[in-house]
């Protein structure tokens, strides 16, 4: 694909411009992109009138191909209407940078993340590296890793949650370990559509179109979940949160009601939900496959459920749980299925 600069759509105002840069992390949230579907990743921009000017996977121009691009935008010939970061920035050694330099500059590339930051109309961080640190920042974080305008949960970053583009949108975190592709598609339409507002972002800066939904929502294990009929092992069908770490209750996503690929979801696949939209998850206090427990009580409860509720309820909905429900929570296949009415009308 070529990137030269800015152009109009038939005679129409000219496209509306987007640099993706990659930094720190694996590239897997371009990988999930080019998984769009209905439309695809490169109908979409054209269908909204953005003009790609570089990315780092879809496009042809390399080395000073490159650069030329980006002169063009510090020097104002092309604007920079949209930019995205992909990768947590790299802030090591000792906040220089320079364990992460752009090709062919020796330039840390956090600079020129920041500079262009302050030239775009708006900034969006992809995945949850960009957004907050993520995998890149895990352990000890040798590599001073963080992401735009977050340190994990907390203001920081590059950028600071201070930070406004020239739209005077704060950055734009769209979390995720990937992303969902429809995410990034239909939060770029609103940008172009002009139909983004500040109360379309959540607390943490996330599109509310996925974060005002929990990944429990519409995850075909909730039967289980509300008779508290749990799975025993990761083949079981039963609930993955009493005892296998599931945390699809507290995880702001919509997974289960905005399938991948068309029908899958982590759940639907077997394995439970890991909060990988969340800040912080790559620094679990716990393995990902155990659900610590206090007196026997799960700690990782609903978000907006108190714990004596929870206990209460699960009591009364273990007690309730219908022998059918017992029996294929701790089974691989459904070894009972729903009862058939015989000789009654159904009310």
């Amino acid at each position: 694909m070529k990137t030269n600069g800015s152009k109009s759509n038939g005679s129409g105002p000219p496209a509306r411009t987007l640099l993706w840069l990659q930094s720190g992390g694996c590239g897997g949230c371009t990988l999930s992109l080019i998984c769009a579907e209905q439309p695809d990743f490169l109908t979409a921009l054209d269908v909204a009138g953005i003009r790609l000017l570089w990315h780092p996977s879809l496009s042809e121009a390399t080395g000073a191909e490159f650069s030329a691009v980006i002169d063009e935008v510090r020097s104002g010939t092309v604007p920079l209407d949209i930019l995205c970061l992909e990768g947590s920035v790299i802030h090591g050694p000792n906040g220089s940078g320079r364990f992460h330099l752009q090709a062919g500059t020796g330039e840390p590339m956090k600079d020129l993340i920041a500079e262009l930051c302050e030239l775009a109309g708006d900034v969006m961080a992809i995945g949850i590296c960009a957004s907050f640190g993520g995998v890149t920042a895990a352990g000890a974080n040798h590599v001073e890793a963080s992401g735009l305008a977050y340190d994990g949960s907390e203001p920081g970053g590059l950028v600071g949650d201070a930070f406004r583009a020239g739209s005077g949108r704060p950055v734009i975190n769209i979390s995720g370990c990937p992303v969902h592709p429809d995410w990034v598609v239909e939060t770029l339409l609103q940008l172009t559509l002009g139909t983004l507002a500040q109360d379309d972002l959540d607390a943490l800066g996330r599109p509310r179109l996925y974060s005002d939904h929990l990944v429990h929502h519409g995850c075909p294990r909730n039967e289980y979940y509300e008779y508290k009929a749990s799975a025993e092992k990761l083949s079981n069908l039963g609930c993955l949160m009493e005892h296998l770490g599931c945390m699809a209750t507290q995880v702001h996503a919509d997974c289960n009601i905005r399938l991948w690929n068309g029908g899958g979801s982590c759940t639907r696949a077997g394995y439970p939900c890991i909060s990988c939209t969340e800040p912080g998850f790559e620094r679990q206090t716990h393995p990902y496959l155990e659900t610590p427990k206090l007196a026997g009580i799960p700690i990782g409860l609903p978000t907006d459920m108190p714990k004596a509720w929870f206990v209460a309820l699960a009591a009364l909905s273990k007690a309730a749980t219908p022998p059918r429900v017992k029996s294929n929570a701790v089974a691989d296949y459904i070894i009972t299925p729903p009862s058939a009415l015989k000789g009654k009308a159904r009310k």
